[in-house]
């Protein structure tokens, strides 16, 4: 190390002697060197100074009268902060021998009295150096081990993360294989021509991953079975299906849903949030009810159909959507057009292909099989053994109308096995619904029209609504629904609990729990306390 390095930098050194001139000495022999020099007369002396200074290199005296220098070594080397100062002993030639005790307490080389300058500087500039190149190394060694536990840390994570994207990418196989089996041709029911001929369509369009599908029909048919049968059997059954009902949403808000917002885009717009086709970006949008989309918002999707890029309400940045489009409706598109209730080119963009879904009274071969899917995939759920029909309640199935379609005799043959305890479903247990009958809010058709069937949700508020209503006194007693035994018993007592529903209908736990749970849903009671403490209350 060159004298300007010295000079730069200002080693310190102390010097520990209980002889004053000794002192004296190595300080004129070390000073101009560029050496800072602190002084010591003694060990404790030298300790605290140590403790406080952190000196670069200790030049200490073996034999002093407090604490001779092996201890003061053996305590620098103790502590924490001290203990990589290198210590060279201070001795007299003839006490060399017994400077292999002070090696053992941790000193790193001797000086012999009387001092040699070359000698002295020599070696607290060769032992400067090791200190110096020994901290520079063990900086080092702790940055790399710092770096490789970093390294390793992260590799740990990624590994982790891995393994964590391999358990979603299989999870979410698993899943996507669920759908596809709940949603494939398998869910398709029965043995008529038209739903073979439906089933031949869905599989020529499910390897048609981009091409747009019309699916009309009446309310109930099943027409979103067909559009999950076609996203989760085809090209796109990875990516997410997102259904959307065109009817359900409110004029105002339809731009925003459909296309997303930016914060602050308008009132009440506190965040950012993405539209629908976002939301089904590398998957399938079913536009259920196309027919009720707003005029307004048409050629806006007409647009991103065609180019496959949306703007967010308030934005400035298009963004690219990878959608296929399947639209439903149980209207009369044809007559919406004539009427410029409907665009003539959205329609054509959306029906590359059509596929229509006949009513149940035009496939009644199918309402058997169909019959019997639901009675087991209700006793399934229910956790019930399962239930058979007799021949006369299915003859009793096939000659109805079902206004409501698929979904109303699922409707009627649940009803049926929560309200029956019997292993056969007979005729009286099925429960059909009076399509002639309107709810009182709703004013009946005008004389010589025909009356259109109720849809789903006015069947649900129709069967609410007999539901609320006491039930009377019947000559049979077969005519008396589960649900308005309930009812009756509530409208008496205030409230029911499961043991009491129990004793009431005479049946197990699954199928009471299941029926109070059904009924509020329904809206009809409201349920407090959890558990064995539950009561059902009007709702």
């Amino acid at each position: 190390m060159s004298k300007a390095q010295f000079n730069s930098i200002r080693p310190r050194l102390l010097i520990v002697d209980d002889v004053p001139a000794n002192l004296k000495l190595l300080r004129d022999a070390l000073e101009p060197e560029g050496y800072k020099i602190l002084g010591a007369p003694n060990g404790q002396t030298a300790l605290r100074i140590a403790a406080g200074a952190l000196p670069d290199i200790i030049l200490l005296d073996v034999v002093m009268p407090d604490v001779n220098g092996y201890e003061v070594c053996r305590r620098l080397k103790e502590n924490e902060a001290t203990r990589h100062i290198p210590v060279l002993f201070v001795t007299v030639k003839e006490e060399k021998e017994s400077l292999v005790e002070g090696f053992q307490v941790g000193g790193v080389d001797y000086i012999t009295k009387p001092f040699e300058k070359e000698e002295v500087l020599a070696r607290v500039e060769t032992h400067l150096k090791i200190s110096r190149l020994t901290q520079e190394l063990l900086q080092k060694n702790q940055a790399l081990q710092e770096e490789i536990a970093r390294r390793e840390q992260a590799e740990n994570a990624r590994e982790q993360a891995e393994e964590a994207l391999q358990k979603a990418d299989e999870h979410l196989s698993i899943l996507s294989q669920q759908e596809a089996d709940r949603w494939g041709i398998g869910g398709f029911i029965g043995k008529s021509k038209t739903i073979g001929r439906i089933v031949e369509d869905v599989r020529r369009l499910q390897s048609a991953g981009t091409m747009s599908v019309l699916i009309t029909g009446e309310s109930g048919t099943g027409k979103e079975l067909v559009a999950r049968a076609i996203h989760f059997g085809g090209t796109r059954a990875n990516g997410p299906f997102i259904p959307v009902n065109c009817s359900a949403i409110p004029g105002e808000l339809a731009e925003s849903s459909f296309f997303g917002h930016v914060r602050g885009a308008f009132t009440g717009a506190h965040r950012e949030r993405k539209g629908t086709f976002e939301l089904a970006d590398g998957g399938t949008l079913f536009l259920d009810e196309i027919g009720d989309m707003p005029l307004s918002l048409q050629p806006k999707l007409l647009r991103v159909i065609e180019d496959g890029c949306v703007m967010p309400v308030g934005g400035t940045l298009e963004k690219h959507v990878d959608v296929r489009i399947l639209a439903a409706s149980n209207q009369d598109l044809q007559e919406k057009m004539a009427k410029g209730a409907f665009r003539e080119d959205l329609y054509f963009r959306l029906a590359r292909f059509s596929v229509t879904v006949p009513p149940l009274r035009e496939r009644k071969e199918d309402i058997s099989l169909l019959a019997e899917h639901f009675l087991a995939m209700f006793a399934e759920e229910i956790g019930i053994a399962p239930r058979t029909l007799s021949q006369e309640a299915l003859a009793a199935l096939e000659v109805y109308p079902f206004p409501g379609n698929v979904r109303e005799l699922k409707n009627i043959i649940e009803h049926a096995l929560i309200q029956n305890g019997s292993p056969v479903i007979r005729p009286q247990h099925l429960h059909f619904m009076d399509v002639r009958e309107y709810p009182a809010d709703r004013a009946a058709p005008p004389s010589g029209e025909t009356e259109r069937p109720l849809d789903q949700k006015q069947m649900e508020a129709l069967m609410v609504q007999r539901a609320r209503k006491p039930a009377e006194p019947q000559a049979e007693p077969s005519s008396v629904t589960d649900e308005e035994k309930i009812l009756a018993y509530v409208h008496t007592h205030d409230s029911i609990s499961n043991p009491e529903c129990r004793e009431l209908l005479a049946a197990d736990r699954h199928r009471v729990t299941y029926l109070l749970q059904k009924m509020e849903r329904y809206g009809v009671l409201a349920h407090r306390g959890e558990r064995r403490w539950a009561r059902y209350y009007p709702a």
